[in-house]
């Protein structure tokens, strides 16, 4: 069980209470706020703000909870967010990457610093492990769609680089400059896609045995549960087991 997803999926199984979900809808309006306060309102002509929408939906946040964050930008309401990114050391010698978007670097900065700490890593430099991510474009379907040859055909054909299937999910890699081309591509021949985003791809897996791989999963989660943090990726690859036992 490989991919972007992987943990993704089961962390959002084992946390849908009221709070948790909350915490979500906060973060998701806050990317949609800012990918329309960076370009135009329309999602239609921003493709940051369609990746935004597309994760609010797939998450099932109500419609007028996203209308109103674009109705939040174009009335240039809330708080200015700046983007930054963190880089650490995670337990078994895992590298992380940490999107934040916050009104308080200090604050944000402290506590992704306190959160690597607890979990047995640490906080590095900008650039200490970003050069062993790529930058790339990232489109998620569900299973459904299609099976796993149909949709590497139209993935190729379409113009993207790498597909990871599993009886879940279709995931799709291309080049971040072709992102928009080839996510409209396929949307064409399979419907909206749950994602459509950039991220960061770890060239190689970093296998953990099952004792590091709970901690760098606790790590992630801490560091998913701070107000200011949008996303967090990892080179860690856990076990089967593992995942199974986490599923379960």
């Amino acid at each position: 069980m490989a991919g972007h997803s992987q943990f993704k999926n089961i962390m959002h199984r084992k946390g849908k209470q009221d709070a948790v979900r909350s915490k979500l809808f906060a973060k998701l309006a806050r990317e949609i706020t800012v990918a329309a306060k960076l370009g135009l309102p329309d999602p239609g002509m921003n493709p940051r703000l369609r990746a935004a929408i597309l994760a609010a939906r797939a998450e099932n946040m109500p419609k007028d909870n996203i209308e109103r964050a674009i109705k939040k930008a174009a009335g240039n309401d809330g708080e200015n967010y700046e983007e930054i990114r963190y880089e650490g050391y995670g337990p078994g010698g895992t590298a992380l990457i940490v999107e934040a978007m916050t009104d308080n670097r200090n604050r944000t900065a402290s506590d992704v610093r306190s959160s690597f700490t607890k979990a047995g890593g640490n906080l590095a430099e900008t650039g200490a492990v970003s050069f062993m991510f790529d930058r790339v474009g990232f489109i998620e379907f569900p299973a459904s769609v299609g099976d796993a040859d149909t949709v590497l055909e139209a993935a190729i054909d379409a113009g993207a680089d790498d597909v990871a299937s599993n009886e879940e999910t279709h995931e799709i890699y291309c080049e971040q400059s072709s992102l928009a081309a080839v996510s409209k591509a396929l949307e064409a021949k399979f419907g909206e896609p749950r994602a459509s985003k950039l991220i960061w791809k770890a060239q190689n897996d970093v296998a953990v045995d099952d004792e590091a791989g709970e901690k760098v999963l606790r790590l992630i989660e801490v560091l998913e549960d701070g107000d200011d943090v949008q996303n967090v990726y990892t080179n860690a690859q856990f076990s089967d087991t593992l995942l199974a036992k986490l599923a379960g």
